[in-house]
């Protein structure tokens, strides 16, 4: 699952990773949360470009945006054939960029957060969907533009915390990921595997992450450290 994830790193770094033409309106985020905007990149016109989506994907055949709130993940193994996300696998897909993730571990009747990133320290790009919404009451208002986010099975150092995980993908996934072009299935998921555990890192993080509300540094700040 990813239920929660930041993307903290400049605009200029963003956009000189991900390969952009422009650089990306990139406020520092610590604690992204579902039906919030993130930030992704789809390809347009053959061209990488940045956009903004509500975290939660809405159908287009949905006849409330309410769905979206459980639309948040998508399982990368069924997302090809389920009719929420079928036609997005297809045709739109997209990255969405963190530097890290959140998941929580239940301890006794407390649960434990953790912030799992890569090594290097450097961002990374999971893998999504994004679809077109219009609300069937009215149809002149402007369509909602919503995104997932596909998970895996996890990998050895998130398998203690919990057993699904964000798609991560490989710089080299990044070019087939985004091109619709690319419509066999079995390739596209054969790019879905869970990232190594080697290159990758957990901080038990503090309580106050825990609420969807906070935001800033202390999200990431080690526990036992918060004041």
């Amino acid at each position: 699952m990813c239920g929660r994830f930041g993307l903290t790193v400049g605009a200029q770094q963003l956009a000189e990773l991900l390969g952009l033409d422009e650089i990306p309106d990139a406020t520092p985020r610590f604690n992204i949360a579902p039906t919030q905007d993130v930030l992704i990149v789809r390809l347009e016109d053959g061209r990488r470009r940045a956009a903004t989506m509500r975290w939660g994907l809405v159908p287009s055949w949905a006849k409330d945006v309410k769905i979206g709130a459980k639309m948040i993940n998508a399982r990368s193994e069924t997302a090809p054939d389920k009719p929420a996300f079928r036609a997005a696998f297809k045709r739109r897909r997209c990255l969405v960029p963190a530097d890290g993730f959140y998941e929580w571990q239940r301890v006794g009747k407390s649960k434990r957060a953790f912030h799992f990133h890569l090594r290097s320290g450097q961002p990374f790009a999971m893998a999504g969907l994004w679809e077109v919404w219009r609300d069937p009451a009215q149809p002149e208002a402007t369509p909602l533009v919503s995104c997932t986010v596909l998970t895996t099975d996890c990998n050895e150092l998130v398998r203690p915390v919990h057993d699904r995980m964000p798609v991560i993908l490989p710089r080299e996934a990044w070019a087939p990921w985004l091109d619709p072009g690319v419509q066999d299935a079995d390739a596209l998921t054969r790019l879905l595997a869970p990232y190594p555990s080697a290159a990758m890192e957990a901080t038990p993080v503090g309580s106050y992450v825990n609420d969807a509300r906070h935001e800033g540094p202390a999200c990431r700040q080690a526990e036992g450290l918060l004041l």
